[in-house]
C-alpha cells in the first residue's frame, strides 16, 4: 500500500499539519521537528502527490512536450535541448507522443493541462489551423510550436518550402529530371505539404511537371512490395527521389537495396533533416538539414521568456522564428547526362510502408 502524509504523521508523531507544513514550507519549522519528518520520509519511501500543491496554486515548474514520435531521432535532437535547458533553470519535463494521430494530440494536450503544466513545447499536424491550439490562446496557457511552419503561432521552424525548394533544386542540377517526392500522409503534417510545394515549385521553375507525392505510413519501417514495385519497375521509374524526412530515406534505402538497386547508380536519394546518422549509411546519405536541436533550444528559450514574462517589451518580435536551413550533397546523389528526359514519375495512390 502507497503511505500517505497521515502515515508519515503517525510514524514522525507529529500532527498531520506538522507533516505538511515540513513538506511545503520547510523554513517554517523547528529544525529537530524538520529532521524527524524528513526520517520518516525515507523510512516509508513516501513521496508527496504533486498535484496536491498545485490545487493550492503553487507553481508546478513543469513543461510538457508533445512530439509525434521518438522513433525518429530529429525529435529526439530537439528534446535534447529542451531537457539540457529546463534542467539548467530548474524545470521538470513531461513527455507525450501522439504518432501523428488529432485523437493522440488532444488527449495529450488534455492530460498534461490536468497535471496543470506552466507550457507547452509541441509539434502538432496543423499549426495554422489547429483548434486545440486556439484554446490555448483563449485559455491563456502559454505554448511554442517546433518545426510547424506559421507565421500565426509562436513556432521555431525552418522555411520548410524554400528548404524542399532548394533541395530539389539541387537533384535538377545534377541531371535529374525525374524526380519523385516520397512523404508520409500530407493530412498528418503541415511540414510535409510545405515541402511538396517547395518540390512542385522547383520543378514547375525548370520547366518540369511535378508528381502528387507518393504517400506513406508515418509509423511504419519497411517498405511494401506495392511500393517497392511503383518505385522500381517500368521505363518512367524516377531517377531520383525526395524523402520528406530522412527517416523515410533511410527505409526506402533499404528497400531498394532488397530490390537489387544500387544507390546512387541507379537511383538518387535526398532527405530532409540532416540527421547525423545518415553520414554514417553507406553510401552517406545527401540531406537537406535542419538545426533540429537549436530549434528544441530555440523553442524553450521562447517559452521560458514567456512563462517568466521577461518576453515584455517584444510586443514587434515576430512570432515566428525562422532558423537557417542548409544542403549536405552526401554520396546518395549522383549525376546523370541525359537531361532531355523531361518525362515526369506519374503517381496518383497512396501507400503504406508496411503492408
Amino acid at each position: 500500500m502507497t503511505p500517505t502524509i497521515k502515515d508519515v504523521a503517525a510514524h514522525a508523531g507529529f500532527s498531520i499539519a506538522t507533516v505538511s507544513r515540513a513538506i511545503n514550507a520547510p523554513h517554517t519549522v523547528n529544525p529537530v521537528t524538520l529532521d524527524k519528518v524528513r526520517q520518516s520520509i525515507d523510512a516509508l519511501r513516501f513521496r508527496p502527490n504533486p498535484l496536491g500543491r498545485q490545487l493550492r496554486g503553487e507553481r508546478t515548474r513543469l513543461i510538457g512536450v508533445i512530439v509525434p514520435t521518438l522513433a525518429n531521432p530529429v525529435f529526439a535532437e530537439c528534446l535534447q535541448g529542451i531537457d539540457e535547458l529546463a534542467a539548467a533553470h530548474g524545470y521538470r519535463l513531461m513527455l507525450m507522443t501522439t504518432q501523428y494521430d488529432a485523437d493522440r494530440e488532444r488527449r495529450a494536450i488534455e492530460t498534461l493541462r490536468e497535471h496543470r503544466v506552466e507550457g507547452l513545447i509541441l509539434t502538432v499536424t496543423d499549426a495554422d489551423t489547429h483548434p486545440l491550439l486556439d484554446e490555448l490562446d483563449r485559455d491563456g496557457l502559454l505554448y511554442v510550436l517546433m518545426h510547424n511552419d506559421t507565421v500565426r503561432r509562436p513556432s521555431v521552424s525552418v522555411d520548410n518550402r524554400l528548404a524542399a525548394y532548394e533541395g530539389v533544386r539541387m537533384l535538377i542540377a545534377h541531371g535529374h529530371r525525374r524526380i519523385l517526392m516520397l512523404a508520409g500522409t500530407l493530412a498528418a503534417s503541415d511540414r510535409a505539404r510545405q515541402r511538396h510545394l517547395g518540390y512542385a515549385q522547383a520543378m514547375q521553375q525548370a520547366g518540369l511537371t511535378p508528381a502528387p507525392a507518393l504517400e506513406v505510413d508515418f509509423n511504419a519501417d519497411e517498405l511494401a512490395p506495392s511500393v517497392l514495385a511503383h518505385l522500381t519497375h517500368g521505363a518512367n521509374r524516377p531517377s531520383a527521389l525526395f524523402c520528406s524526412n530522412d527517416l523515410l530515406a533511410m527505409v526506402v534505402m533499404r528497400g531498394l537495396r532488397r530490390a537489387r538497386l544500387q544507390i546512387p547508380r541507379d537511383m538518387s536519394i535526398l532527405g530532409f533533416d540532416g540527421l547525423a546518422m545518415g553520414e554514417l549509411l553507406s553510401p552517406p546519405l545527401a540531406s537537406v538539414c535542419a538545426p533540429n536541436r537549436e530549434i528544441g533550444c530555440a523553442a524553450w528559450r521562447r517559452l521560458l521568456a514567456r512563462v517568466t514574462g521577461s518576453d515584455e517589451g517584444m510586443s514587434d518580435a515576430p512570432l515566428a522564428l525562422t532558423l537557417p536551413h542548409s544542403l549536405r550533397e552526401g554520396a546518395t546523389i549522383a549525376a546523370i547526362s541525359n537531361r532531355n528526359d523531361t518525362a515526369a514519375p506519374q503517381t496518383n495512390t497512396r501507400f503504406h510502408l508496411a503492408s
